[in-house]
């Protein structure tokens, strides 16, 4: 029976989480994949995912928000096959930043623009659909460190965005 990895914290900080993996086995590990993931805002499960190579890691995930609760899974690839699944949760230190206020205004049929508060030099996610499961499930979305853009929209349609 091949066991799950130990996923093991190093350290955390407000933007980031150190960890390693390992296995407690004779097994030959050629590599893990690790799935990073957070809810944003209720609506939205976002991941990360981290293809490694070798026996023994040692990651850095960078990049992250201040106190949000993180999952961590991973299973390693081995010589008999892939491991079973092993979860650790971890939540980010810090003061998480306050929600941006968001204003929509449609320009025309196809365009809306939207504008928002919120602090400098970070990158923002914009989601929007039609309907609050699609909102959940399968958004568009992009991304920019402005506070403000323009999105291309489906006419006599109505569309739901959060930022």
């Amino acid at each position: 029976v091949i066991p799950p990895p130990v996923i093991h914290i190093e350290s955390y900080s407000e933007d980031s989480i150190s960890f390693s993996l390992k296995m407690s086995t004779n097994i030959k590990v050629s590599g893990y994949v690790v799935n990073i993931y957070w809810t944003f805002d209720t609506h939205r499960q976002e991941k990360r995912t981290l293809v490694i190579e070798g026996e023994k890691s040692l990651q850095k995930v960078a990049n992250l928000t201040a106190h949000t609760p993180y999952e961590i899974s991973a299973w390693a690839k081995t010589e008999l096959g892939d491991s079973p699944l092993s979860f650790v949760h971890v939540v980010t230190s810090g003061t998480r930043p306050a929600s941006p206020s968001l204003k929509a205004k449609a320009i025309n049929q196809t365009a809306v623009e939207c504008s928002w508060t919120g602090p400098r030099n970070v990158v923002y996610g914009i989601f929007y659909a039609t309907s609050f499961l699609e909102l959940y499930r399968s958004p568009h979305n992009s991304t920019t460190s402005a506070h403000n853009i323009t999105v291309l929209v489906q006419r006599d349609e109505q569309y739901l965005f959060l930022v």
